[in-house]
């Protein structure tokens, strides 16, 4: 049986001749249209364009341990951090298009960023750029692990079943997300969460949410082309209206009902001069003299092992949903996906806004059609655009954008078929790495107990040479990155 995945079929000879773009980023081999690219592109801009709203939310508020804000003043200044995560994310995506030609977006990462903010940038003496250096270190190791084919090397050892249980974690993660991104799902009163407010759904917000998914739904199941666009331009429409006429402002302790995350509305301004100043404000080696060598290893080893796995997870989810996996479970082109990604948390230190990494969210695409590289161009340049039209893109709240997000979390989760439950050798690790994503709220925690569970039960089984030797390592990293918080108090760092 070949190995070789769909998108590397050789042309018809009897096919009608195409354009450069269409040769170039194998768009008819993979069963798409320029037109289907591009619109695809546009669902995944639109589902992760709250990161350019957010991530100046989680870095930007908090002042380092020396009181100064990031940019160096001593007040926020969001304006110039939005336009450094739009500029960040829309080069690294347009790179991935080009290089690895895949439907892969990249941002600031979630969760990553708020690691940076809240834990590296408070330690004693650090400033923004210290903590940001340590970023652009980590980076650097990834990209060093990539070139030597380690990296590579530890995805293709993954057993393929463990592959299929990340992108139905996955799913089932990104669901979550936008259930909580809508507020249809929130924090409940002595339990973990509940439905919507007080256990029940109120407030025009969540109503918007639930005719979006309906809307999204009702898409899909029709086969309309371009319907999870029109979902959430639809109910971005429906969001401005209902914030004209209703006036219900943002979500607080006075107003639990209120828009979860932005406020939608039409901008008086709608094109602006960015503020690009927040680029290259890092120091590479600061933090050594703040903290000392072995802390600073200890921040790079935790940061970096969240990055390296987010990325295998979301590749995986991204490969299954656009049926450009081989039978291995591998992806085209990894090598090349691997090395962008690394430059991405790179590039995020040196532009000051994080570390940048794949997003799951380039499955909403997928999902409308997209299959190459020429989506995550187009999801790049809007995030160029963006940098200009930032009071546009925040007129799109999280409640139109959420929609997407479950109907493409029900698509990843029917993969669940393909693991055979039966066999606790297969089940037990595959559930673990399913069900701790979205309990958990992060994929690296969800692939580090899969590994963790897949070797114990190998051994269990005395079936311990079946073991590929970088899944002994992986497993090894994965028990000392949930130990970290005991090891730092044992090495007093």
């Amino acid at each position: 049986m070949s190995t070789t995945p769909p998108a590397e079929k050789l042309d018809d000879a009897s096919a009608p001749p195409r354009s450069a773009v269409d040769r170039f980023f194998k768009i008819t081999e993979r069963g798409s249209t320029i037109g289907t690219e591009i619109r695809g592109g546009l669902v995944t801009f639109f589902t992760m364009s709250y990161i350019i709203v957010l991530n100046p939310l989680i870095i930007g508020t908090l002042p380092d341990s020396t009181g100064q804000f990031l940019g160096g003043g001593d007040s926020p200044d969001l304006a110039m951090i939005a336009a450094a995560t739009a500029l960040v994310a829309g080069l690294l995506t347009i790179v991935m298009g080009v290089v690895a030609n895949y439907p892969m977006a990249l941002a600031a990462g979630l969760g990553l960023n708020a690691v940076v903010a809240y834990t590296v940038a408070q330690l004693p003496g650090m400033t923004w750029a210290d903590a940001m250096g340590i970023v652009v270190l980590e980076g650097l190791v990834i990209l060093v692990l990539v070139l030597t084919g380690f990296r590579t090397a530890v995805f293709r050892a993954v057993p393929r079943e463990l592959k299929v249980a990340i992108g139905v974690g996955i799913g089932l993660f990104i669901a979550l997300i936008g259930f909580v991104n809508a507020g249809f799902v929130r924090q409940g009163v002595g339990t973990p969460l509940e439905l919507g407010s007080g256990g029940s759904l109120a407030g025009w917000p969540v109503a918007v949410f639930v005719i979006g998914l309906v809307l999204a739904i009702v898409l899909m199941v029709r086969k309309v082309r371009g319907g999870l666009l029109i979902a959430v331009i639809g109910t971005t429409v429906l969001a401005l209206v209902v914030e004209a006429v209703a006036n219900v402002g943002a979500s607080g302790e006075d107003n639990p009902t209120g828009w979860h995350q932005n406020v939608p509305s039409v901008p008086d301004v709608l094109v602006e001069l960015p503020d690009l100043s927040l680029i290259g404000q890092f120091s590479l080696f600061g933090a050594v003299g703040k903290i000392g060598v072995l802390a600073v290893v200890l921040l790079v080893f935790s940061i970096l092992l969240a990055d390296f796995f987010d990325t295998m997870g979301t590749m995986v989810a991204v490969g299954q949903e656009a049926k450009l996996l081989d039978e291995d479970g591998n992806p085209p082109r990894t090598q090349q996906i691997l090395v962008v990604d690394s430059l991405g948390a790179v590039a995020g230190g040196m532009g000051s806004v994080s570390s940048n990494t794949a997003y799951v969210e380039s499955t909403s695409g997928v999902a409308d059609g997209a299959r190459t590289g020429l989506a995550s161009v187009v999801t790049g340049i809007a995030f160029l655009l963006a940098t200009f039209l930032a009071p546009l893109v925040a007129m799109v709240p999280s409640e139109a954008a959420a929609p997407v997000l479950v109907v493409v979390g029900f698509l990843m989760v029917a993969q669940v078929a393909d693991l055979d439950w039966k066999s606790p050798e297969v089940a037990i690790p595959a559930f673990l790495t399913l069900a701790l994503m979205p309990f958990t709220y992060s994929i690296s925690v969800g692939i580090g107990a899969g590994f963790i569970a897949f070797v114990v039960v190998k051994l269990a089984l005395g079936k311990a040479r079946s073991i590929h030797p970088l899944m002994w390592v992986a497993a090894i990293a994965f028990v000392v990155y949930f130990t970290l918080g005991p090891i730092r108090d044992v090495l007093g760092v």
